[in-house]
């Protein structure tokens, strides 16, 4: 009887498949029925009644209610959509600028890490709570997108001279520098794994050959950096859609128990959930056969 042997190959992917069994399982258990009935209630009109909630099936109805009625569930989607355009490419240079120089040794190095990392601790529930209801800070954080993004900045960015679309990105980013910075602490921390996991011994080799730190950057760290941006740049998304500060999150949830009713807000999460999987499959689908993997 001839045994049956796996190739280096199927024991890869038979890994691959044990590491994520928890989370199919997970999903399969606990996410797939919520998904099924989600979709049930995104073409039914639901209301609640004292033994529960009753449902009728209403067909597209909501969804055309979305598209073509709803004045502003579009323009919300549009504005959502473009201000995590504006905050992918921010938030990756600088958390990828942060964790080169938290790689570095210096004194203080796990000080100034924990720094970075308070983003993480102060997003707690009741800290955001405080936040949300703090006036003050929000003032503050308006008269600093003000000033930053204000006359005498654009006018300096004109006098350099720059493409108008270069200059309206750089005044977007710059009035989202708080965002900006609160969502680069996860994104830190996996590029510092990255960098933490580049072999030694290829640098060793670059220094016998003399090539300089610029060179080294771009032909060593950079690209074997890069699985690392993909997985940032996935988070990123996620992360920004997901916000609690994020405007279509708060546009979903008021209509579910103010305006077009639970159904509707359904069908809005729906659309919303189908929005952001065509951008992480563009993303990744562009980007993924730039990756350079260790092997």
């Amino acid at each position: 009887m001839k045994k049956f042997k796996l190739g280096l190959m199927e024991k890869r992917n038979l890994k691959g498949y044990l590491y994520i069994s928890p989370f199919l399982i997970g999903f399969l258990c606990f996410f797939l029925i919520p998904i099924v009935q989600a979709v049930v209630f995104s073409f039914s009109e639901l209301k609640i009644v004292p033994t529960g909630y009753t449902t009728t099936f209403v067909g597209l109805d909501n969804y055309h209610r979305i598209l073509f009625v709803d004045p502003d569930f579009v323009p919300i989607l549009t504005n959502t959509i473009i201000n995590t355009i504006v905050d992918i490419p921010a938030i990756l240079i600088f958390s990828f600028f942060i964790a080169v120089v938290l790689n570095q040794r210096f004194i203080g190095r796990s000080f100034v890490r924990m720094v970075f990392f308070m983003p993480v601790i102060l997003s707690a529930g009741v800290v955001i709570k405080m936040e949300m209801n703090d006036i003050m800070n929000q003032a503050m954080v308006q008269e600093a997108s003000f000033m930053m993004g204000g006359e005498y900045f654009l006018n300096l960015l004109l006098q350099l001279r720059l493409p108008a679309g270069f200059i309206q990105y750089i005044v977007a980013v710059v009035n989202r520098i708080p965002l900006v910075i609160e969502a680069s602490a996860i994104p830190i921390l996996i590029f510092l794994a990255g960098l933490q996991s580049v072999p030694t011994d290829l640098y060793e080799a670059a220094d016998v050959e003399g090539i300089t730190g610029w060179e080294r950057f771009w032909m060593i760290t950079f690209p074997l950096v890069s699985p690392m941006i993909l997985v940032n740049a996935v988070y990123i998304i996620i992360d920004s859609f997901t916000s609690y500060r994020n405007e279509m999150v708060v546009f979903i949830a008021d209509n579910a128990w103010s305006r077009g009713g639970y159904g509707v807000s359904v069908a809005m999460s729906m659309l919303y959930f189908l929005a952001i999987a065509l951008i992480l499959g563009i993303i990744v689908g562009v980007f993924s056969k730039r990756v350079v993997y260790i092997k």
